[in-house]
């Protein structure tokens, strides 16, 4: 039977019950006969983040993923998209791979990972773009598994920011001023493009203003994955306003 309104598809979407961002972004990148079903996974407020406390806390986040995977799995989606993304780049290459295959193992079904979508959309722009930065709401832990994650890739990392959000929910008050400040920290002659990593941070529309201004490309983890999830399911549609990578690849 096809869906009345996912007849083009379904897709089934994870993320943290903390994270306020994803879903209204994924909502806006949504395409018409494509739709969205959310599964939140448990996750508690934790306040007061810290270096030492950043790992544990996205360890918990995993721990409930596959019980998100079989709630959402009931409503027979065609594909699955993690609206999660620091634990996408733990353990570097072989653990985006591992995390991949857990997902799609569980759900039985194709998925779209925060860190190999960001590394296909680099791609996407061209050979040319080798030497990256990247800005997250995470703590220096957490950036170092990013750094190693796109060094595995083949990318040097020149520089990168955490923005040490105080809670989970905090991540999505961080403003829109204060994400061009930290772009403009990351952007320089010595850098091919700036990612944006950590879903629950509200990116799509500055990082597509700020490509036309720092006149390279400037990918938030969002847009790449719902771009990636389309592009995987053989969805072509360009979408403006969101970037070169949803307007032309």
């Amino acid at each position: 039977m096809t869906d009345a309104l996912g007849w083009r598809k379904k897709f089934g979407v994870l993320g943290p019950s903390t994270n306020t961002i994803v879903q209204p972004d994924f909502d806006d990148l949504r395409v018409p006969g494509v739709t969205n079903h959310y599964s939140r996974i448990y996750t508690p407020n934790s306040k007061a983040i810290s270096n030492e406390t950043f790992l544990a806390g996205t360890a918990k986040i995993s721990e409930g993923v596959l019980d998100a995977v079989r709630s959402v799995m009931t409503c027979e989606p065609d594909y699955m998209v993690m609206g999660m993304s620091a634990i996408t780049f733990y353990g570097g290459a072989k653990g985006a791979d591992a995390f991949e295959k857990k997902i799609s193992g569980e759900a039985k079904v194709g998925v779209s990972v925060g860190s190999h979508s960001c590394t296909a959309a680099l791609k996407a722009y061209g050979s040319g773009i080798k030497r990256i930065s990247f800005m997250s709401p995470y703590y220096p832990v957490a950036n170092s598994e990013v750094r190693q994650y796109f060094t595995d890739m083949g990318f040097t990392v020149v520089r990168d920011v955490p923005m040490q959000a105080p809670s989970w929910t905090g991540i999505a008050a961080i403003t829109t001023e204060q994400c061009r400040q930290t772009l403009m920290k990351l952007d320089g002659p010595d850098v091919d493009a700036i990612v944006q990593v950590g879903t629950n941070l509200s990116m799509i529309r500055l990082a597509a203003a700020a490509e036309l201004w720092l006149n390279k490309p400037v990918i938030a983890i969002n847009t790449a994955t719902y771009w990636h999830a389309l592009r995987a399911n053989g969805i072509k549609d360009h979408v403006q306003g969101f970037g070169r990578l949803m307007a032309e690849f």
